[in-house]
This record gives C-alpha cells, sequence and structure tokens, in this order.
C-alpha cells in the first residue's frame, strides 16, 4: 500500500508539473517549452521583446498559481467535511457557504462596481450563511450534526432564493450578465493581487486541516469511540467547519461557485488511496490542484469565449465520477 501511494504521489506531482507547464504555454499567445524558459529566465533574449513575459506573469502564472490553490482547498474541504459528517456525498455546499457568498457577490456586482466591495461581501455573506446555520443547528450547548446539515440546506435555500431576486431586479444589460458570469465561476480576473492577498489565507486554512488530518479519522468514528480516546470532538469540529468555510468563501469571492470540486475529488482519491485521512487529505489537495489547472486551462483555450467553470467541472467530473463509481461498486479501499 505505501509504494502504491508512493507512486500516486509521483504520478500527480509530475502531471500537475506537466499541466502547469501547459497552462503557461497555451493560450492565443501561444509559446513552445523553450519560449516559456526564455519569458521566465531571459525575457530580453526573445524575439518579441518582453511581451511575453508580461503575458506570462501578469497574466497566466497568477491565474494558474489562484486556480491551483482554489482546486487544492475546495476539493480538501469536501474531504474534511464528508470525514466529519461520515458521509460521502457532503460538500462544502452542505452548510450552505457557497449559496450565502455567491448572494454577497451577486449584491455586490448590483449595488458597486468594485472588485473589493464584490468579494468581501462574498465573504461576509458566506461566513453569515456559516453562522446562522451553526446556531440553528445549536441546542442546549450542542451541535447535532443531522441538524447542521438541514441547517446548511435552509440557508442555501435562503440566499439561492435572494439571488435569484437580484437577478430579476438587476439591470439586464449590464449587471445581470456579470451577475450570471461570477455565479458560474471563472478565473479570469485572477491577478497577483490574489496570489498576493487571497491565496495566503487559503493556504493557512489548508495547513491546518493537514495538522489535523490524523484527526478526522477519530471524529468519523462514533461519538462515544471518539470521546473515550481523548479527541474535543467540540474543537475539532468548529476548526473544520471554519476552515472549510473560510476556503470556500474566498474561493467563491475569488473566482465565483465552482461547483462539483469539493464532491468529486475527494471520491477520486478515496478510490485510488483509501479512507486514511492522513492519507486522503495530502491525495485531495494534490488531486484537486491538478484538477482544477487542466479544468481551467479548458476553459481559457477550448473556445474563442471562455467557458464558465463551472459547466466544465461538471460535464468533466460527472461521467469520470460515474466511470469510477460503476468500476469500484462505490466500494473504496481501506
Amino acid at each position: 500500500m505505501r509504494y502504491k501511494n508512493t507512486y500516486f504521489f509521483v504520478t500527480t506531482t509530475i502531471l500537475f508539473i506537466a499541466a502547469t507547464v501547459a497552462a503557461l504555454c497555451m493560450g492565443r499567445y501561444v509559446m513552445s517549452p523553450g519560449e516559456l524558459f526564455q519569458a521566465i529566465f531571459s525575457p530580453g533574449s526573445l524575439k518579441m521583446g518582453s511581451s511575453g513575459a508580461t503575458v506570462i506573469w501578469d497574466i497566466r502564472f497568477p491565474r494558474v498559481i489562484v486556480a491551483a490553490v482554489i482546486g487544492a482547498g475546495l476539493a480538501v474541504s469536501g474531504a474534511c467535511l464528508q470525514a466529519m459528517f461520515s458521509n460521502p456525498l457532503v460538500s462544502e455546499h452542505i452548510l450552505g457557504v457557497s449559496s450565502g457568498a455567491g448572494f454577497g457577490a451577486a449584491l455586490g456586482i448590483f449595488l458597486f462596481s468594485q472588485t473589493i466591495l464584490i468579494q468581501g461581501l462574498a465573504i461576509i455573506f458566506g461566513l453569515l450563511s456559516m453562522g446562522v446555520a451553526y446556531y440553528l443547528s445549536k441546542k442546549d450547548g450542542q451541535v447535532k450534526i443531522l441538524k447542521l446539515v438541514l441547517a446548511g440546506t435552509v440557508t442555501s435555500s435562503v440566499f439561492a432564493a435572494l439571488t435569484s431576486l437580484i437577478q430579476y431586479i438587476a439591470n439586464p444589460e449590464q449587471q445581470l450578465p456579470s451577475i450570471l458570469f461570477w455565479l458560474m465561476g471563472s478565473l479570469a480576473g485572477a491577478t497577483m493581487k490574489d496570489v498576493l492577498t487571497t491565496i495566503p489565507i487559503i493556504m493557512i486554512c489548508i495547513a491546518l486541516v493537514w495538522k489535523l488530518r490524523w484527526q478526522l479519522n477519530i471524529i468519523s468514528l462514533k461519538e462515544e469511540e471518539a470521546i473515550s480516546l481523548g479527541i474535543n470532538l467540540k474543537r475539532i469540529r468548529i476548526i473544520v467547519i471554519l476552515t472549510t468555510t473560510i476556503i470556500t468563501a474566498l474561493a467563491v469571492a475569488t473566482s465565483g461557485i465552482i461547483s462539483f470540486v469539493g464532491l468529486i475529488v475527494p471520491h477520486f482519491a478515496r478510490m485510488i488511496v483509501g479512507a486514511n485521512n492522513k492519507i486522503l487529505i495530502p491525495a485531495s489537495i494534490s488531486l484537486g490542484a491538478l484538477f482544477m489547472v487542466v479544468v481551467d486551462t479548458m476553459a481559457r483555450t477550448l473556445t474563442a469565449a471562455e467557458i464558465p467553470l463551472s459547466v466544465l467541472t461538471a460535464l468533466i467530473g460527472a461521467p469520470i465520477f460515474g466511470y469510477l463509481l460503476n468500476k469500484t461498486g462505490g466500494v473504496w479501499s481501506d
């Protein structure tokens, strides 16, 4: 099993490097790997001057970094929530965070035009959605998992309805297209500012989850068994909920709503490396980063107009997931 896992991580690392090189080379401004190397290390030697380096550093490099980190964050969020709820059908959408953040972004586009205000409202309403779901599920100082799931469904429905209302009253020529494009997900607006501000926060949250990965195996047991092993369930659950909420809210604020990643990528990883979270968490991180870089590259290169990310994640992820499900019979390796 250890050699199998080592082979998996070596393979995903090689594929990620190849996908990154392809992402930096491909686009309307096509480069060869040699020109890419020159654009990075010796931009003045290029025949086209410094324009190649500008395309790499100002446009494609930030986009690849943002895609990789957001993909890793959404995937690990789904893996953590599936472990905490002991339910393979759970993803970060279960707490209504995506719907809340999506409503915040739609409201920001409707009321303002500044990107920072749009992102700020997305984060605020994402956190608000999680807070409301957590409050509704709390009784006598205890949070019941089933009630938290139901409360998340309620808040998700409310914010989805409010988002529909914003779309209904928005200007159909200016605001509505922007709202719809945002809600379907896109990394077209990714900049170095996102790399320097948003991405470090997501990486800190991923690092917190990484540190707790062995404890996720225990909290997936029955509550009495976990408590008997000396695990503070309340503290672990709060950390997992907060970190996954922050990751999802920041992802939506940066790239819009990207569906399916938090659900299918942990399934892929679990079917390959097993259900042990000590291995599953890093596997989800690596697969999520690889998946998003590949999908985003396809989104901007397949057609003249950019394809929304949620469309591609669903069209690509669902058939692959169906194939794996049929091949394994839904049985995860140990």
